[in-house]
């Protein structure tokens, strides 16, 4: 081993010693030796390794951040904060499947991150962002210490984590900072998300790990396993992992959490759960938003008092009137809160809410805080006067229940949220059609429906504010690009009220057309799985409004075509037959092995059943396998499936 080769090698040991099992084994000093020794002999050499501890000292601030897509998706939790919303987690879980194994672990409150590796060595590092893809934050990572450079692990690999900066970190901090941090939270936030990587390195930040998000060999069986299988590879996981059996031993685990967080030097709001069998995770699969197979417990919000000023109402795209509370400003989470939201003039009325109260305000997540109710009123506290007109076209509002409407659909922020909603990514993905452009689309060229966003010309768009050449072309190639639709997105894009991307693709489905599904009666739509009597009730409202078939015409007669996904083949080798996998396959993922079954006409399932047809075993196949024979199901090899799927 060269000399460079051992200082390397014994730098990486003392530094997982210290930031990964806090358990330094030699003093700051020795460690400093060595360093100042490999900073010189690189120096001299020009040799740099892609794992030198050297390469942990932040360069120069970055002009700005690239996007970059994840390997696999990175999901968000549900949330439940009370045990009666977790029992009905529970509850859809025992539903689908036996397994009622769980772990339980610390809910962090920082910044998910996902690292890539390959080979062995770490080649990226990226927020969340929206899950499909975020900003490439590698620069500000390598001055992070608490993760390795190189691993055992051979292949692609990525990591999941939550960034954080300790509580006793930020406080040392800011005892000399310039400019005070507010909350830990924020601080770890502002550290990553710094263009300069110096900023990221001053702050201190460290990676708490926590999930396998994507590996191109191998697999790994339950959540138990992909903790060891992180702290075998040299990643900081937190010493807190209960394996509980059924919904009491997650209570008593819950418990645990909210005791110990107290204690924590990290910022925590709560509990993740999740079933530990990774292979009945995928049969439950995800929501468009949330895995099936998990979810968050938050404990209880923070709460703070504070007075009302002033009440502003909001219309949104259904029309719909929302209060919004301006307040005293008021320190709340770590932020300065300044407005809080009411549901509705209902809300208002029951909270006893007032010009002047004295209201209770709670602040959950990044979102706008809600009064939870006025605690008490002065002499000068004033009734808030239930609006007879919109305050945006003065029509006069329509009262539902507890909900104010304002019935002109041509009010401009109906019009505006309308546009938005049609434009964004998950419907017909308008790139740069934002909420400001819709504002000036209508202000300026009286836009009032989204068909005519598809006769808007370059002549058009020179007389909006902010737009030249470049972004004129940009935005005409969108709307020409967003022609060519999903069926699904499609039916999300008309903005009808209860209709979400999940319910928009059961929609397209079952109904196979814009056609057929302007056809569709209650009882039929309410027979869907996430289709409810009163969201059929708005579609079919919605179809027979005249107003919105002649609109439907019109996007249709632009030249958008609605497609739906090409159906699996009733001829396929797996047509009408229902199969399980087990155990791990060589040459497949399961959710790739699932994925070329139903492109084949089958349908997977994640336990076996009397339903069952066909079961594959993999190498070490257990219950489910037993379970099949048992039952007499047909059993069959991974060689068998390979020559089944290609016809050898």
């Amino acid at each position: 081993m060269s000399r460079l080769d051992y200082l390397i090698e014994t730098l990486n040991k003392w530094a997982y010693e210290y930031y990964v099992l806090d358990n330094p084994s030699v003093e700051d000093r020795e460690y400093d030796r060595l360093y100042d020794e490999l900073k010189k002999l690189e120096e001299q050499t020009g040799e740099v390794r892609f794992d030198s501890p050297t390469r942990r000292v932040g360069g120069e601030p970055l002009k700005g951040f690239t996007r970059h897509k994840h390997i696999g998706r990175l999901y968000s939790l549900d949330k439940s904060v009370s045990f009666d919303e977790l029992d009905a987690f529970f509850a859809r879980v025992g539903k689908a499947t036996d397994a009622d194994e769980y772990t339980v672990e610390y809910k962090f409150d920082g910044l998910t991150m996902c690292l890539t590796y390959e080979d062995g060595a770490f080649v990226r590092a990226t927020t969340r962002g929206n899950g499909v893809e975020g900003e490439d934050v590698t620069a500000q990572c390598l001055t992070i210490r608490s993760f390795p450079l190189r691993i055992d692990y051979r292949g692609t690999l990525e990591v999941q984590g939550e960034a954080v900066m300790r509580l006793s970190v930020l406080e040392e901090y800011n005892k000399t900072a310039k400019e005070q941090l507010k909350n830990a939270r924020n601080a770890v936030a502002g550290a990553i998300r710094n263009l300069d990587p110096k900023v990221t390195a001053e702050r201190k930040p460290e990676i708490l790990f926590y999930n396998v998000n994507y590996m191109s060999e191998g697999s790994l069986e339950t959540q138990t396993a992909h903790f060891e299988f992180l702290k075998k590879n040299g990643f900081k996981v937190f010493p807190f992992l209960r394996v509980c059996k059924g919904a009491e031993a997650v209570r008593a685990a819950i418990g645990e959490i909210e005791v110990g967080r107290r204690e924590l030097d990290v910022l925590t709001d709560g509990a993740v759960i999740k079933l530990n069998d990774c292979a009945v995770r995928e049969g439950l699969g995800y929501t468009d938003k949330f895995p099936r197979w998990a979810m968050a417990y938050k404990f209880e919000a923070e709460e703070r008092e504070t007075t009302v000023t002033n009440v502003v109402w909001q219309v949104g795209r259904t029309g719909k009137l929302t209060p919004l509370a301006i307040v005293e400003p008021v320190e709340l989470a770590g932020a300065t809160v300044k407005k809080a939201t009411l549901n509705n003039f209902g809300d208002l009325t029951k909270k006893d809410v007032k010009i002047g109260s004295r209201v209770l305000i709670r602040r959950s997540n990044e979102v706008i805080p809600e009064i939870l109710g006025a605690i008490g009123h002065t002499e000068v506290s004033e009734d808030i006067p239930k609006p007879e007109a919109c305050p945006f076209c003065g029509s006069a509002v329509e009262e539902v229940g507890a909900n104010l409407f304002c019935p002109n659909k041509y009010c401009r922020p109906r019009i505006i949220g309308k546009i938005e909603h049609f434009a964004q990514k998950d419907a017909m993905d308008i790139e740069g059609l934002s909420e400001m452009t819709a504002g000036q689309l209508h202000d300026t060229l009286g836009l009032k429906q989204c068909s005519e966003l598809y006769s808007l010309t370059a002549e058009d768009l020179a007389r909006l504010d902010g737009f030249k050449d470049k972004k004129i072309t940009n935005l005409l190639n969108a709307l020409q690009k967003s022609k060519t639709v999903s069926l699904d997105r499609f039916i999300f894009a008309l903005g009808i009220d209860g209709v979400g991307k999940v319910a928009a693709k059961d929609l397209a489905k079952e109904y196979g057309s814009i056609t057929a599904l302007s056809s569709a009666d209650k009882e039929g739509l309410v027979s869907l799985e996430n289709i409810g009597e009163i969201t059929a009730e708005a579609i079919c409202g919605w179809f027979a409004d005249a107003d919105n078939a002649e609109e439907v015409n019109r996007l249709l007669s632009a030249g958008i075509s609605p497609t739906l996904a090409a159906k699996a083949p009733a001829d396929g080798v797996f047509a009408g037959q229902f199969v399980v996998l087990t155990g791990t396959l060589e040459n497949y993922k399961r959710s790739e092995a699932g994925k070329l079954i139903e492109e084949r006409g089958g349908e997977c399932q994640s336990s076996v059943t009397a339903k069952t047809t066909l079961v594959i075993a993999g190498e070490a196949a257990g219950s489910k396998l037993d379970k099949a024979k048992k039952l007499g199901i047909k059993i069959i090899d991974e060689a068998t499936f390979t020559e089944m799927l290609f016809n050898k």
